[in-house]
């Protein structure tokens, strides 16, 4: 394996440097993307009640972002902005308190999981004991290998940090393949293995995240990537603990509370069936395409931002934004485009249930058409996180995503729109967040100091 090299981001051209970072980072979101798609994919074959057993469970996997992003965050933007400053030592210990953090969450909330299993999936009210035991099952297995996927998203973080952004990509392609060969033989049950339905989806995405993390800690212990002699264990000190969640819990919030709205928008979707809960499971994973790609050019901005920012270089974190907003404008209008035009053949890869498919359609099309704003929200997000000034597009974040459950309320119930009034509920709060944060922004380094004077 050959040694992890940190990119120095504060020197040579942006575009450049934000592509060279982003590609990487991009391609390691889609790599998540697929874990979810291929599990998807194989357990499409069992039926929409396996894939809504999963959809359901899959929430509280969705709600453990929170709490990896509450380490990540904070460990990532000290770890660039140390990086940009040359204080190398300080981005190592920065880079361990982190990766302790995360571990006592892990642990924490894995066994919350297991152990509250019943009422968590008894709170969606399915009325469907198949379902829910599917379900159940499901998350118990996840629950016992969360550790994996907290520690893999921090290693990510630091190494992107530190501008390597190419490695985790490396090591979770590795994982996808791994789960890509395991979920046939484990979900439909291939050769001497048994059918394991929900749960070998569960047991393979475990199996293989679990690899990605050997290969994470080998490569930083016993390679030396990124540091020179890096030590998991080496006491923790809780004024790091107490930075890194400081910086980490504006978004750490918003994305718990995205996971809450999230599920009790599924609530009132149980209320038209298993097939529009499925809809929404599938759907949001093909529209992922979406934030995975902006989420990459959202990371790569907040490690070129935090290392120039460091740096005192803040025209070009300016140039930087500029540039990334351009990249981000074209990917929106893109993925509008796809969303819209593909929305019936981009979902039947899927499920083919005609009764179904129709209801996908609908979903694809009307959240197609606000791409464009949360590319734009996705990416100005970055730029703050990269300043560490992490609570505006939180903060923003969590208000309007609030507002869709009255919104998915009334216009589900009290106009003509029916279950589509859910799907605009979503796309209309998108459409307000991106203008808002953009806004904010703006504004921001129009007025900031730091900025006028560059």
């Amino acid at each position: 394996m050959i040694k992890s090299k940190k990119m120095d981001l504060t020197t040579g051209d942006i575009f450049k440097s934000l592509i060279v970072m982003a590609l990487p980072i991009m391609g390691t979101s889609f790599v998540q993307m697929a874990y979810n798609l291929t599990d998807m994919f194989w357990i499409g074959f069992l039926g929409s009640d396996a894939v809504a057993a999963v959809g359901i469970a899959g929430f509280f996997v969705w709600f453990s972002q929170a709490f990896i992003i509450l380490s990540k965050t904070g460990t990532e933007i000290r770890v660039a902005q140390t990086t940009g400053k040359k204080e190398d030592l300080q981005a190592e210990k920065y880079a361990r308190n982190g990766l302790a953090l995360v571990w006592i969450i892990a642990v924490l909330y894995g066994l919350g999981i297991v152990v509250f299993r019943n009422p968590l999936i008894g709170f969606f009210n399915t009325g469907d004991s198949h379902v829910e035991s599917m379900a159940t099952l499901y998350l118990a297995l996840v629950g016992l290998g969360m550790i994996f996927p907290f520690s893999n998203q921090v290693f990510t973080g630091i190494f992107n940090g530190r501008g390597d952004s190419r490695t985790p990509f490396q090591f979770n392609v590795t994982g996808l393949l791994i789960n890509i060969v395991l979920d046939p033989i484990l979900i439909l049950g291939l050769g001497p293995f048994p059918k394991m339905g929900v749960a070998g989806a569960a047991v393979a995405t475990v199996i293989a995240q679990g690899i990605v993390f050997v290969l994470f800690v080998y490569n930083i212990k016993f390679k030396h990537a990124l540091f020179d002699h890096f030590v998991f264990f080496k006491g923790i000190q809780i004024s790091r603990f107490k930075e890194i969640m400081k910086l980490g819990s504006a978004p750490a919030l918003q994305s718990g509370f995205f996971t809450l709205i999230s599920m009790v928008i599924a609530r009132i979707i149980a209320v038209y069936g298993p097939g529009p809960i499925a809809t929404q499971k599938v759907g949001s994973q093909i529209e992922s395409i979406t934030w995975m790609t902006a989420t990459g050019i959202s990371v790569a901005l907040s490690a070129f931002v935090g290392q120039n920012y460091g740096a005192g270089q803040y025209g070009r974190v300016v140039k930087g934004y500029r540039t990334a907003i351009k990249i981000a404008f074209a990917l929106g209008i893109f993925n509008t485009f796809i969303l819209f035009f593909g929305a019936k053949w981009l979902f039947m890869i899927f499920i083919r249930e005609p009764d179904v498919i129709p209801l996908g359609i609908d979903y694809l099309r009307i959240l197609g058409l606000s791409q464009l704003f949360m590319c734009i929200e996705i990416t100005t997000t970055g730029a703050f996180n990269g300043i560490g000034h992490t609570k505006p597009a939180a903060l923003i974040g969590i208000a309007f995503n609030i507002l869709r459950i009255p919104m998915a309320l009334y216009f589900s119930q009290m106009t003509f729109l029916g279950l589509n009034g859910i799907w605009w509920s979503i796309s209309i709060s998108s459409l307000f967040k991106g203008v808002i944060v953009y806004a904010i922004f703006e504004k921001l380094i129009r007025t900031r100091r730091e900025f006028v004077t560059r």
